[in-house]
C-alpha cells in the first residue's frame, strides 16, 4: 500500500493538479491527482495546502475522503521524486466526492520502484529463449513480431493470426487503445480470429437489445434518483458499482429526493422509490437496501438459477392481461408485439413453478413496477441488469424477454426509466468493422482443435477468465512448449533465423507462438514467448466513457516504468514494422494496408479513431460530432466531461445527451423498437446434465474489495491477505454435512475440471448453492464451467454445477484472515 505509514502528507498550494477518472468499474468516478516534489509538504492551514481545507481543527463529516492508500511516492525518468495524492472530486456528478474501496487505492497501484506493484510491473520487452527470459528492446521485439506475422500472412493467410483482445475503456482500454488495435487487426491484418477479454469470440454481450433497437447504455445515473421503481436483475450494485448505488440509488430509496426533478413530470406523484432485486443469492445489496428503504419497499425475488426468461415472460403476460401496457406507444413506435406475445405467453402458475417464486411475489413485482400510479400515470421503472443476465442461461433470450417487457410498458426514453446494463469495465470502443460474420468463430475451441499459428494476448488473461479454462490452459501450454523446444536449440540465431525457427515449429509441428502485452507477467504471460510492457492510466492520456456515456480524459501525470508504451503506440509500432517489411519486399498493396499509423502521441490515435467512430453522428450544425471532442476541450470539461453523443460545442462547453430515445426513434432501419419472440426453453442440455449429476450450483461473481481478475490486487498485501485464495460461500448446514469449517481449503470439481477455494460459511446462501469469486488467480472458477454458449457464442458462466470436498485447513488462513460476515444488516 502507501509508503507513508506515519502520516498523510498534504499537497502544497502550488501542487500540479490534473483530472483522473477511476479506471476500475463502469461507474467512472471523478478524482483529482495532486503531484508535488517529495521533499515538500503543504501546511495544515487552508491557505497552506492545495485542498484549501483547515486541518488545524476537526473537519465536518464527509468534508474530504483521505486515507494512506491515496498517497504514494513516485520517480520520473529524470530521477525527480514526487509525492502524489489521488482524492475524489466533490464536484463530479458521478460520485459527488465518494470514493469506492477500489478507486480509493489508485495511488497505491501507481508505479513506484520500491513497492510490490513496482517490483512486478513489466519494464522492458522480454523474449523467451526456450528455458529462460531475457530482456530485449523494442526494435528486436518489433522485428520478430512483424517478421513472423508477415510470414504467416503471406503463406497461410490472416486467419492463422489469433488474438485475445480487450474491448473496453478504463484500465487497458480507452478510445485510443481500442482504435489502434482494431485498426491494426481489422484493417491491416484483416483477421477474424479474435476473441474478447471475457468471452471466447468477437461479439457483443448485448446483441439482443441492440437488435431490438436499444443500445444498452441509454439513461443517466440521475434517472435512478427519481425512478418510482428500480428493477435490478442479476446484479449486486452495492458491491460492484458502489458509487452509482450510494450517490444515486440510495437518495431515492431513503426518500431524501422526494420532489426532485419535478420539472420533468410536474403532474405525476413523486415519492420514495422501491427496489426489486432478482438474484438467487441474498447479496449484500439486498441487506443494504432493506436497511435504507425499509423491508416494505424492497422485494427480493430469489429465483431458481437460470430461470430469468420465465420470470419476465410471466410478468409480461400478467401485465398485458391487466391492461398495464402502453397500447398507443406500442402501436406507433414498435413492431412485432402480437407475434412476440403469442410466443412468450406464460401464466403465473407456470412462471411460479419454473422460477420457484411465490405467485404473490410475482404479482407484487408487477404491481410495483407497472400498475398505474394514483395520478393515472404509468410508473417510471428503471431496469438495470448485469452478469446474472449477461452471463446467464442464453444471454440473447434473457435480454429479449427483459426488453420486451420494458418496451411494452414504455420504460425507455422517459426520464426516470431506462433499460441498461450496470456494467463491468468502462466503455471506450472505437474500431473499424469486424471482418467476420455473426456468430464469430469460437476462438477457444479453434485453438483447442489445433488451429492458429500465432496468438497475441492483449491486456486480458483467459487463463483465469474463460470457460472450460482447465482444458484451454492445458492445450495452450502444450502447443507453446513445442515452440519452447525449438527456441532452446536456437543458440546464436539472428532475428531472421528466429523467425524461420518459430515458423517451422508452428507450421509443421503444431506449435503456437504467443505474444502477451500487459502490465504484469500474468499467468498467460508465463507461457508466452514475447512479452511487451504497456502503460497504465496516469502514465498516458486516456479517454473512456462510463455507464451513462460520460466521456472524460484521464490525464498523464507520471512516467511509465522502464520503456513501457501505451497500447495504441505499440499497435502503431507493429503496423509500421509490418509496412516497412512489405515496402522492402516491393509489395505496395500489402504495405498500404498498414498506413496511417504515423502517431507519436496517444492524442494522435484519439484524433484518428474517435472521429472515425462518430463520423455518422451529426451535430446541431450538420457536421459529424467526432470533430467536437478534443483533448483540450475534455480537459476544460473536467471530471464531468460530456455525455455522448455530443450535440455541439457552445459557449466554451461540450453539450451532450442525457438520455437516449426521448424522441421515440430507435436504432433500427424503420426507427421502431422491435419485439422479439423469446419463449422459455429450459436449461441447456449440458448444463441440465451437470445439475442432475452434481450437488451444488456454483454461482460466481465479484466482491467489493477485489477488482476483476485481481491484476493489481494480487500484488497488494492488504487485499491478498484478505483473500489469499478465491473465497467460496457455503451454507453452514451444507458445510457441516461435508465437514467444512471457515478457512478450510476445498476442492470444487466436476467432469470439466477442478479448482480450489477457501471456505466462507454464509447463512444467507440457500442450501445446495455456493458463491465463488470469479477470475481469481489462486482458484480459477472457470475450470469447472462447460464450453456451452448461446447462438452468439456468449458463455453461460453462471451455469456450473459441481461437488465440493474438504482438502483441509491452512493454519495461516485461520490465523491471518477474518471470517467475520461480510453481510450488512
Amino acid at each position: 500500500m502507501s509508503q507513508y505509514k506515519d502520516r498523510i502528507p498534504l499537497p502544497p498550494v502550488d501542487a500540479q493538479k490534473t483530472n483522473m477518472t477511476c479506471h476500475f468499474c463502469i461507474v467512472g468516478c471523478g478524482y483529482h491527482v495532486y503531484k508535488w516534489p517529495a521533499n515538500r509538504e503543504g501546511g495544515r492551514a487552508p491557505d497552506q495546502n492545495a485542498l484549501q481545507l483547515d486541518f488545524t481543527q476537526q473537519l465536518p463529516a464527509m468534508q474530504v475522503t483521505m486515507t494512506s492508500a491515496m498517497v504514494n511516492r513516485i520517480k520520473d525518468h529524470d530521477g525527480s521524486e514526487y509525492t502524489i495524492m489521488i482524492v475524489p472530486d466533490k464536484e463530479c456528478s458521478v460520485n459527488q466526492g465518494l470514493s469506492s474501496t477500489r478507486g480509493g487505492q489508485m495511488a497505491s497501484v501507481m508505479y513506484s520502484e520500491t513497492t510490490p506493484i513496482g517490483e512486478r510491473r513489466l519494464k522492458y520487452p522480454l523474449r523467451y529463449t526456450g528455458d529462460d527470459w531475457v530482456e530485449t528492446n523494442w526494435q528486436q521485439a518489433m522485428d520478430l513480431y512483424a517478421g513472423l506475422t508477415q510470414r504467416i500472412l503471406d503463406n497461410d493467410g490472416p486467419d492463422q493470426l489469433f488474438f485475445n483482445l480487450f474491448d473496453h475503456g478504463g484500465a487497458g482500454g480507452g478510445f485510443e487503445n481500442t482504435w489502434a488495435t482494431g485498426k491494426l487487426i481489422f484493417s491491416g491484418l484483416q483477421t477474424q480470429m479474435v476473441r474478447i477479454h471475457n468471452r471466447p469470440a468477437y461479439n457483443s454481450e448485448c446483441h439482443a437489445t441492440r437488435d431490438m433497437g436499444i443500445g444498452e447504455l441509454n439513461n443517466s445515473y440521475e434517472d435512478a434518483e427519481i425512478a418510482d421503481v428500480i428493477f435490478s436483475i442479476g446484479g449486486n450494485s452495492y458491491e460492484t458499482q458502489s458509487n452509482w448505488f450510494l450517490a444515486h440509488w440510495e437518495p431515492n430509496l431513503r426518500g431524501s429526493n422526494v420532489g426532485k426533478k419535478r420539472e420533468w413530470f410536474p403532474d405525476e406523484t413523486v415519492g420514495r422509490g422501491k427496489v426489486i432485486l432478482v438474484d438467487p443469492r441474498r447479496t449484500p445489496t439486498v441487506g443494504v437496501c432493506e436497511t435504507i428503504a425499509g423491508k416494505e419497499n424492497v422485494l427480493h425475488l430469489a429465483i431458481q438459477p437460470g430461470t430469468d426468461t420465465a420470470l419476465f415472460n410471466g410478468l409480461l403476460t400478467y401485465v398485458v392481461d391487466q391492461g398495464w401496457h402502453d397500447r398507443d406507444f406500442i402501436a406507433e413506435h414498435t413492431a412485432g408485439f402480437d407475434e412476440m406475445l403469442a410466443a412468450n405467453r406464460l401464466d403465473l402458475d407456470d412462471c411460479s413453478r419454473i422460477t420457484g417464486l411465490d405467485r404473490a411475489d410475482i404479482i407484487k413485482a408487477a404491481e410495483w413496477a407497472y400498475r398505474p400510479k394514483a395520478s393515472g400515470h404509468a410508473p417510471r421503472t428503471m431496469h438495470a441488469y448485469e452478469k446474472g443476465v449477461i452471463w446467464g442461461n442464453d444471454n440473447y433470450r434473457i435480454q429479449s424477454t427483459i426488453v420486451n417487457l420494458v418496451v411494452a410498458t414504455h420504460n425507455v426514453g422517459r426520464r426516470g426509466t431506462g433499460v441498461v446494463r450496470m456494467g463491468g469495465h468502462q466503455e471506450g470502443y472505437a474500431r473499424p468493422p469486424y471482418p467476420g460474420g455473426r456468430p464469430a468463430p469460437y476462438i477457444d475451441q479453434e485453438l483447442i482443435k489445433g488451429n492458429g499459428m500465432m496468438l497475441t494476448v492483449w491486456a486480458c488473461n483467459a487463463f483465469q477468465t474463460t470457460v472450460n479454462a482447465e482444458t484451454y490452459r492445458q492445450v495452450i501450454k502444450r502447443r507453446a512448449n513445442i515452440v519452447n523446444q525449438a527456441l532452446a536449440e536456437a543458440r546464436g540465431a539472428t532475428t531472421e533465423e528466429l523467425i524461420d525457427i518459430v515458423y517451422d515449429a508452428v507450421k509443421n509441428q503444431g506449435g503456437l507462438f504467443i505474444v502477451d502485452i500487459d502490465l504484469y507477467r500474468t499467468k498467460f504471460a508465463q507461457h508466452s514467448h514475447l512479452v511487451l510492457p504497456a502503460t497504465h492510466p496516469g502514465e498516458m492520456n486516456l479517454t473512456s466513457m462510463n455507464g451513462e456515456r460520460r466521456l472524460r480524459l484521464s490525464e498523464r501525470f507520471m512516467d511509465p516504468p522502464g520503456i513501457a508504451k501505451p497500447d495504441c503506440l505499440i499497435a502503431a509500432d507493429m503496423a509500421n514494422a509490418i509496412r516497412q517489411r512489405y515496402e522492402a519486399d516491393g509489395n505496395q498493396a500489402m504495405a498500404e494496408r498498414f498506413i496511417g499509423f504515423d502517431w507519436t502521441t496517444e492524442e494522435d490515435a484519439f484524433d484518428d479513431g474517435f472521429r472515425m467512430a462518430h463520423e455518422k453522428e451529426i451535430d446541431s450544425q450538420g457536421g459529424p460530432t467526432g470533430h467536437l471532442a478534443t483533448y483540450e476541450r475534455l480537459r476544460e470539461a473536467g471530471n464531468n466531461g460530456v455525455q455522448l453523443p455530443i450535440k455541439e460545442y457552445r459557449d466554451g462547453k461540450l453539450i451532450g445527451t442525457e438520455m437516449l430515445y426521448t424522441d421515440n426513434r430507435f436504432d433500427t432501419d424503420d426507427g421502431k423498437a422491435h419485439f422479439q419472440p423469446s419463449p422459455w426453453n429450459g436449461l441447456p442440455e449440458v448444463v441440465q446434465q451437470q445439475k442432475d449429476t452434481y450437488d451444488f450450483w456454483i454461482n460466481n461473481g465479484r466482491t467489493n474489495q477485489i477488482w476483476q481478475s485481481a491484476y493489481h490486487d494480487q500484488h497488494l498485501a492488504f487485499r491478498k491477505g484478505r483473500f489469499p485464495m478465491a473465497p467460496i460461500e457455503i451454507n453452514p448446514q451444507d458445510a457441516e454435512t461435508l465437514g467444512i469449517a471457515n478457512g478450510d481449503i476445498v476442492e470444487v470439481y466436476n467432469d470439466y475440471g477442478a479448482t480450489t477455494a477457501m471456505a466462507y460459511l454464509e447463512p444467507d446462501l440457500e442450501r445446495g448453492q455456493a458463491f465463488m469469486m470469479f477470475g481469481y488467480p489462486n482458484g480459477v472458477q472457470g475450470d469447472i464451467i462447460s464450453e456451452w454458449t448461446d447462438r452468439n457464442i456468449i458463455p453461460y458462466y453462471k451455469g456450473a454445477w459441481a461437488n465440493i470436498r474438504r482438502v483441509g485447513e491452512n493454519p495461516a488462513y485461520l490465523r491471518d484472515v477474518s471470517f467475520k460476515r461480510r453481510r450488512y444488516s
